[in-house]
């Protein structure tokens, strides 16, 4: 069973950055996707970018609207483990950030939750203007 530790959640103001990362242990980490999700009070939980993960680790990136041009998907494969450094934060961005491994390669169903077999348990992202 794969278990994913997220960690880099705090508060900040907007317009400041933070670095979320993901260490994933007990699985296959290449040629994989794996992918950060959101969920903020009262609503439904989205995909805010993804990667397919590979040996060398240049794999094919996806990202939300919402938050392209400010977040950016990163792997290091000596340390199994996916980071998101967000910058630009908005007010809006405050949510919980989840973590998320599949058992294949991302697909165009990247940002919905169903590919996704195994869940970190979530870190805070609060951003206040």
């Amino acid at each position: 069973q794969a278990q994913l530790v997220e960690s880099g959640g705090g508060s900040v103001q907007a317009g400041g950055s933070l670095r979320l990362a993901c260490a994933v242990s007990e699985y296959s980490f290449m040629n994989k996707c794996i992918g950060w999700f959101r969920q903020a009070a009262g609503k439904e939980r989205e995909g805010v970018a993804a990667v397919y993960t590979t040996y060398t680790g240049g794999g094919l990136t996806y990202y939300a609207d919402s938050v392209k041009g400010r977040f950016t998907i990163s792997q290091d494969g000596a340390k199994d483990t996916v980071y998101l450094q967000m910058n630009s934060l908005k007010v809006e961005d405050t949510a919980m950030y989840y973590c998320a491994a599949s058992n294949r390669w991302c697909e165009d169903t990247w940002s919905s939750v169903a590919p996704y077999a195994y869940w970190g348990q979530g870190t805070q992202v609060t951003v206040s203007s």
